[in-house]
């Protein structure tokens, strides 16, 4: 399948894909479009990842695109599980500290 999303990818649009070629679509072919522009058709892909549009894989009810995903298409692995709390406090500026692997100011040493 032909997947299509946002160029200039940040924590969310990399991941996604990684999760996409390893749990869902080994053969995905991904194509990244100039952002802001036109939203893609369905010709063109299945589309993620972009603001203002009501895809289903997208953010919705507080949930980044890579937990969308997992949601979706019912990915059950527990470290995926894991990996879906990192992506989320990394991508969902509301929620940084919602992740252990947050590093703390008082934590680094000089």
């Amino acid at each position: 399948m032909r997947w299509v999303t946002r160029e200039h990818v940040h924590v969310d649009r990399v991941a996604s894909p990684w999760l996409i070629s390893k749990f869902i679509d080994g053969d995905a072919e991904f194509i990244f479009v100039p952002w802001p522009g036109s939203l893609p058709t369905p010709e063109m892909g299945i589309p993620f990842d972009f603001p203002g549009a009501d895809f289903e894989l997208g953010h919705h009810d507080g949930k980044c695109t890579f937990e969308a995903i997992v949601e979706k298409y019912d990915v059950d692995d527990p470290w995926v599980k894991e990996i879906a709390k990192i992506v989320h406090a990394a991508d969902v500026a509301a929620d940084i500290d919602k992740a252990p692997e947050k590093i703390r100011e008082e934590d680094i040493t000089a």
